[in-house]
């Protein structure tokens, strides 16, 4: 039933598309924007739509006639958004302040489960056994949980100037990364 080496594969693989570390200056950007991260709703919120996508993902997709392409190109486009936030220094994803929804849009969705992972999960299905994806995913949601609730400490040890060089060179990263799926999509 449990496969350690299918597990630790999962692990690994959904940890570096995942990327909650890399993930770490939107985290602080959007924890000043909202006031708080609420690590705990973020988490299983993600967890959900992992979970969700990985049972559902290709029914969901061919319902709407969507291929892993055009899905994946959506989630590019995206993330360059998201970079060019990060580097400009501007808002393009427009929040309200009453709302608190920055735990679930943009964190959980599309920040953890965004359509790299969703893809990546169909992926997944398709080599690894269902107990051990489910392994995989917990042992994520574990580190994500860990790091969103380290956050303020993990801001107070950058500082100030620490924080904007680390946004800057993650918002090229991540500019990078839109530039590659769509490249590999397109």
């Amino acid at each position: 039933m449990f496969n350690l080496q299918q597990i630790f594969s999962v692990t690994l693989t959904l940890f570096a598309i995942i990327d909650i570390v890399g993930s770490v200056p939107i985290i602080i950007q959007i924890r000043q924007r909202e006031g708080e991260i609420k690590a705990e709703l973020a988490t299983v919120v993600a967890g959900g739509l992992m979970v969700a996508f990985l049972f559902l993902g290709q029914s969901i997709l061919r319902l709407f006639g969507v291929d892993n392409e055009s899905f994946a190109l959506a989630g590019a486009v995206i993330i360059f958004l998201i970079g060019m936030e990060m580097i400009l220094g501007i808002e393009l994803f427009k929040s309200d302040m009453t709302a608190r929804t920055g735990s679930i849009v943009p964190l959980a969705f599309p920040i953890i489960v965004g359509a790299g992972t969703m893809t990546t999960l169909l992926s997944l299905r398709a080599a690894y056994a269902l107990p051990n994806i489910l392994a995989g995913i917990a042992l994520n949601l574990v580190f994500v949980y860990a790091v969103l609730k380290t956050s303020p400490w993990i801001e107070r040890q950058l500082g100030k100037a620490g924080e904007d060089v680390l946004r800057r060179v993650f918002g090229v990263i991540l500019l990078a990364i839109a530039i590659k799926l769509f490249k590999a999509n397109f």
